[in-house]
């Protein structure tokens, strides 16, 4: 599974969607399904511009989470 850290990232900056938003240019669906960490697939540019808005490495992003059999 993979988890997007984006909720935890506008925490940490105390910032809202809709800063996000803004600053990105993204569609508040694109912004909601990474945040909730409910989309099914990420675009590359999205990720490029989460990355330039918080100056951060994808794998600070994103993160497979390995399952325990």
């Amino acid at each position: 599974m993979i988890r997007c850290h984006l909720a935890r990232l506008m925490g940490e900056q105390k910032m809202k969607i809709s800063d996000v938003i803004r600053e990105t240019g993204l569609s508040r669906n694109t912004v909601t399904l990474m945040y909730k960490e409910t989309a099914k697939k990420y675009d590359i540019g999205a990720l490029d511009k989460i990355c330039e808005l918080f100056d951060c490495e994808i794998a600070d992003l994103l993160e497979r989470e390995v399952s325990k059999h």
